[in-house]
């Protein structure tokens, strides 16, 4: 049972269990699916400073925080105990292109030769990590929810500015990982 846990699993078992999540929130409490929220939860429960955004009734989402708790920690269990030892398969074309900038190391989840300690504080290292945290915080609070909120929740309930966004981040990936992504690496 263990191997089977620990190796990827096809689209048509993960989607549909992804999927369910929606039906499965709205019935046991009609909440709707979303990670971004939860960041701003946290912050009401930290840090009450008096900032209007944050004073609101965050103890009715407490159910968030505890799942994004379950999203850490399903993320270290997996990371710790359900590794897959094998080594990661990689497009033979993709291989080729990334070795022009550089990137050759493919034995983990993430290309270590562009996310490490080493290289955050390079150039191209700062832009990614900083530049692109700010600009997907930016991005979530701006289209009011992430990725997984609009593309899960919002199609899902067949909401109509859900679909825009849905677009628009699938647009922004093309462009990043096609146009902007190489230009970034060739620093």
């Amino acid at each position: 049972m263990l191997e089977i846990i620990k190796q990827p699993w096809p689209w048509y078992v993960a989607g549909p269990l992804i999927g369910l999540t929606v039906p499965a929130l709205l019935i046991l409490g009609n909440k709707s699916f979303g990670i971004s929220s939860s960041l701003r939860h946290a912050c009401a429960a930290c840090l009450p400073a008096g900032i209007p955004f944050f004073k609101y009734e965050w103890k009715k989402e407490t159910w968030n925080l505890v799942f994004v708790l379950g999203i850490f920690l399903g993320g270290a269990i997996a990371a710790h105990l359900l590794t897959n030892p094998a080594s990661i398969k990689v497009n033979e074309n993709l291989v080729k292109e990334l070795a022009v900038y550089g990137i050759t190391d493919f034995s983990s989840m993430v290309p270590t030769d562009i996310v490490s300690w080493e290289n955050l504080f390079t150039a191209s290292g700062l832009i990614m990590m900083v530049g692109g945290g700010f600009l997907v915080g930016f991005g979530a609070r701006y289209a009011g929810g992430c990725t997984s909120g609009h593309a899960i929740m919002g199609l899902s309930t067949l909401q109509w500015p859900s679909l825009v966004a849905t677009i628009c981040f699938m647009i922004g990936g093309f462009v990043m990982a096609n146009w902007i992504l190489p230009i970034i690496l060739s620093l």
